[in-house]
């Protein structure tokens, strides 16, 4: 760290003990030698409105939003970038000399991987799983790629039929909802051809879930989990043991993590050093 001012960006959320994102950012600024430092804070809902508050009256450069903040976050910015407003969510905040806007990096985050992996989605059937932030910027990221028809399936049906709504208002796709159950979910694996597991489950500790029991999963599947704390969540191992296509939860969450560092030190990130720092930690290895 170099003598002077030190650029403060953080994580509010709850819970975020699980996060790798101070480690992912944190080496990223040590090795373009900037003087910057990121920290996680856990923040309750009832909190969120006094966090803000705060990380603005401190002139934090950058904070990173996660679960149960996306969308809520929202009404206590100054300005929203235009996708930020279209997917109805906030993951990312940036700090102009006390004006805070929000944008929405999980998107990139998400269009990237599908282009690392070389995944097409263009006229498939996607089923996406949970309603929260997340969900909302893989269902908008995947009718951005032409997805023909995406299902969004959430144990609170009333909360899925909300994101469909509101979606629609800004995606041209076919959005259908469904109860996120066995049965439901029976139906319509059978003939997707992509699913998106945008909730907690598997997610260490509980490393034992899963949000879709095996019989259900076949080899004509691309399974993605957004889940990266374990590497290969208990949903992945037994796709890939069908012979489905697997997509972990890393390359999202270095991608997004990319597009907020570039917004907050308009630097290009080191992506390769991020991604090593955070498969040894997953890994077990040695820091």
């Amino acid at each position: 760290m170099m003598p002077g001012k030190v650029e403060v960006c953080c994580l509010i959320g709850d819970p975020v003990e699980h996060s790798l994102s101070p480690l992912i950012h944190n080496t990223a600024f040590r090795k373009l030698k900037l003087n910057f430092t990121y920290i996680a804070f856990k923040v309750s809902k009832n909190e969120l409105k006094k966090a803000i508050e705060g990380l603005k009256a401190l002139n934090v450069r950058g904070i990173n939003v996660t679960i149960p903040h996306k969308t809520e976050v929202i009404k206590y910015l100054d300005q929203i970038d235009c996708r930020a407003l279209e997917v109805n969510a906030v993951n990312t905040i940036v700090n102009y000399n006390g004006v805070l806007k929000g944008f929405n990096t999980d998107v990139a985050g998400i269009l990237r991987t599908l282009e690392e992996r070389k995944i097409s989605v263009k006229g498939k059937k996607a089923v996406i799983m949970g309603a929260g932030g997340i969900a909302r910027a893989a269902t908008y990221a995947l009718a951005m790629e032409g997805a023909r028809e995406i299902i969004i399936a959430n144990r609170t049906l009333t909360n899925a039929v909300k994101l469909a709504r509101e979606l629609k208002k800004s995606v041209k796709v076919k959005v259908r909802t469904l109860p996120l159950t066995v049965k439901a979910l029976k139906t319509e694996l059978k003939v997707s051809d992509m699913v998106v597991n945008c909730t907690p489950v598997g997610m260490s500790p509980h490393t034992d879930k899963t949000p879709i029991p095996k019989e259900l999963l076949h080899e004509d599947l691309v399974v993605m989990d957004a889940v990266y704390n374990p590497l290969r969540t208990r949903l992945l191992r037994e796709a890939e043991e069908v012979g489905a296509r697997i997509v972990d939860g890393l390359s999202m969450l270095i991608y997004q993590g990319a597009e907020a560092f570039k917004l907050w030190t308009g630097r290009e990130p080191p992506i390769n050093s991020m991604r090593r720092a955070a498969l040894r930690v997953l890994r077990g290895e040695n820091w």
